[in-house]
């Protein structure tokens, strides 16, 4: 599924989302592999949070509202407790950080993510 979303005025497009079933959201990324994992959407219908056990990798995770405006983004680390949006949203998707999806998250996020060899992503300490 192709997917567009409008952050900061400006449209961008995501490849290869997989919508999840009820069944999907309980799983998520978990146990899945940096470089083999997909974007992932999931919709809501009253606010939920989410949790990173068993990610083993960081992912940025963008909270939408009906119309695919991003009301908000983090990078959520593995083996976080509790992650939330503190405004209303319909809509969440979790984007690895790996070479697939690099060009999205750092026009997201930024420059703070560098490759480094063939070992991954990692966030610049400040």
């Amino acid at each position: 599924m192709n997917l567009k979303l409008k952050i900061g005025g400006k449209v961008v497009g995501i490849n290869g989302v997989k919508n999840l079933s009820t069944s999907g959201k309980f799983k998520g990324l978990m146990f899945s592999r940096r470089e083999k994992s997909r974007a992932l959407l999931f919709e809501f219908k009253k606010p939920a949070s989410i949790h990173s056990f068993f990610v083993f990798f960081d992912f940025l995770i963008l909270w939408m509202d009906n119309k695919n405006n991003v009301v908000e983004w983090k990078i959520v680390k593995p083996f976080s407790w509790y992650e939330k949006s503190s405004r209303k949203f319909t809509k969440i998707i979790e984007i690895p950080v790996n070479q697939k999806y690099h060009s999205i998250v750092t026009f997201i996020v930024g420059e703070r993510f560098k490759k480094k060899r063939n070992i991954g992503y990692k966030v610049k300490r400040r």
